[in-house]
């Protein structure tokens, strides 16, 4: 029996609701709790010069600013790769985007002040952020490039190169883990398990500019990616630049993820489950299912948030521990609910 599914305004207001809901939640819980009523006089811009106000404008809301970026973002890249490898298993990790970040990122953090001293006088704080950002481009170029062929892009090469670059920047990473000084393994483990605790303005604000750049772009090739999804054959002769649509889809993607792991670390299984639950419930329309996807996406950061911070206090646990804690089972519980769909 198939289950039944939400109009795509209904969809769509659902996942608003979601976001709002975890973004209070994320706003009230912490080391420093906020009374849901003294939040809401808050934002309502009743409260004047509290402690409670200080924490809220100075520390949690860049931090849940960020988590809506990030998840918004990831979830979105979700959606284009699945619609374009036409695979509700992949994963924006599938053409190297995240490697290549991470790659970078250790590479600054173990050989920077050898490699590169200068660097940290001049970007200062930015140094990490702009090299796990180029990390993730270039990567995400060469695979682009090695997928190329006589007559375009192949889809299958694509994945094949993934697999290997992935490969390539996991041997990387552990031979930095192997020559790292203690301090610096930490570093990197602490970036590759993903947090928002790097929140600042400054980055909020330049992360959530691309990251909307990238879902506004994404919107835009909805209908193509609906014709994808019959095939390429069949797309082609609807009049649909198939190499163009792929093309598309990688950069979004590139600029999206990129972004997003340049200033979080690595946050997995956001952009694997936000799309699929928007394509079960809603339908696999690109038109719902992107913006679902970032809405889910962003309201599934935000809870994970909530509880990294509040769950081990005084502590905080990796935000990307708790996105594959809560990732996995949903999508085993997923799975086992509509396998007869396969």
């Amino acid at each position: 029996m198939t289950a039944p599914r939400l109009a795509p305004r209904t969809a769509l207001v659902l996942g608003l609701a979601l976001v709002l809901l975890a973004f209070m939640a994320g706003a009230a819980s912490g080391a420093y709790p906020i009374a849901p009523a003294e939040l809401l006089r808050m934002l309502a811009g009743g409260v004047q010069d509290t402690p409670a106000q200080l924490v809220f404008l100075n520390i949690r809301l860049p931090r849940l600013l960020l988590g809506v970026a990030a998840g918004a973002g990831l979830g979105v890249a979700g959606a284009l790769m699945q619609g374009l490898f036409r695979n509700p298993l992949a994963d924006p990790g599938l053409i190297g985007i995240s490697s290549g970040a991470a790659l970078a990122a250790g590479v600054v953090i173990v050989l920077g002040t050898q490699w590169f001293p200068a660097l940290p006088h001049t970007l200062g704080s930015w140094t990490l952020m702009l090299a796990a950002f180029a990390g993730g481009l270039g990567v995400t170029l060469l695979i682009y490039l090695f997928a190329q062929g006589p007559s375009g892009t192949h889809i299958g090469l694509m994945l094949l190169a993934g697999v290997a670059v992935n490969a390539v920047a996991a041997a990387g990473l552990g031979y930095l883990n192997f020559i790292a000084t203690d301090e610096q393994l930490r570093n990197i483990q602490f970036w590759l398990l993903g947090s928002l605790g790097g929140a600042r303005w400054s980055a909020v604000a330049l992360v959530a500019a691309l990251v909307a750049v990238a879902c506004t772009a994404a919107l835009a090739w909805a209908r193509p990616l609906n014709a994808i999804a019959l095939g390429e054959a069949q797309a082609a002769l609807l009049g649909v630049n198939v190499e163009r649509v792929k093309r598309a889809a990688v950069v979004i993607t590139a600029l999206a993820v990129g972004a997003v792991t340049a200033t979080t670390g690595i946050i997995g299984f956001v952009g694997l489950i936000a799309p699929h639950w928007v394509r079960l419930v809603a339908g696999p329309d690109h038109r719902v299912v992107l913006p679902g996807a970032a809405l889910l996406g962003a309201a599934l950061v935000l809870a994970a948030d909530a509880v990294a911070r509040t769950v081990a206090q005084p502590a905080e646990l990796p935000l990307g521990v708790l996105t594959a804690f809560i990732g996995g089972p949903m999508f085993l519980l997923m799975l086992r609910r509509f396998r007869s769909r396969v």
